[in-house]
Order: structure tokens, then sequence, then C-alpha cells
């Protein structure tokens, strides 16, 4: 399965190499850090340990900081990453045995 073929690959593939290099403050990295019980139970590894505290509330008020309005870019994102949780899990349960 091609990781970059998924809905909102574009955004999540880059947090999850950000937080394997260290990084938890990027959006993708907070992204990953949202559903990292979805995506380690679909079958990626999420580096535990890089993880914030409240990914929720710092990437509202990391948007807050960048947008006028940062409620329909938050609302978008996490659509995109529920996108991207529903269709690694799609394709991880009907992965060819």
């Amino acid at each position: 399965m091609n990781l970059n073929e998924l809905p909102g690959a574009e955004t999540i593939l880059p947090g999850l190499k950000a937080l394997h290099n260290g990084e938890c403050d990027t959006i993708g990295a907070l992204l990953v850090a949202i559903a990292a019980t979805r995506l380690t139970q679909a079958g990626l590894d999420i580096p535990k340990d890089h993880l914030a505290p409240e990914p929720e509330l710092t990437l509202y008020t990391r948007l807050q900081n960048e947008q006028d309005d940062p409620y329909p870019y938050y609302n978008a994102l996490l659509n995109r990453l529920n996108s991207f949780c529903n269709a690694l899990e799609l394709s991880y349960q009907y992965k060819p045995v």
C-alpha cells in the first residue's frame, strides 16, 4: 500500500516524519498526535515519546496565531485527518494475507 495515495497524506506523512525527527509542534505532527491510537491500530509506527500532551488545544492555539478565523481551518484539518485514518483502516482491514 502506498500511503502517499491516501487523502490527507500531504499533511499526515510529513507530520509522522517530524515526530520521528523529534519535532512535535508542526501541524502534521499535532494531527498525528490527535489520532495516534487509530494510526497505531491501523499499522503505523508512531513514536509515542514525542507526542504533544494536548494536541487538539496546541493545534488550535497555533492556528489562532496564523489565521484570522482558525475554526474552519481547524475543522478542515480534522476532516483530512479523519479521511486519512478511514482510508488507512480500510486498507489495513482488507490487506491480502
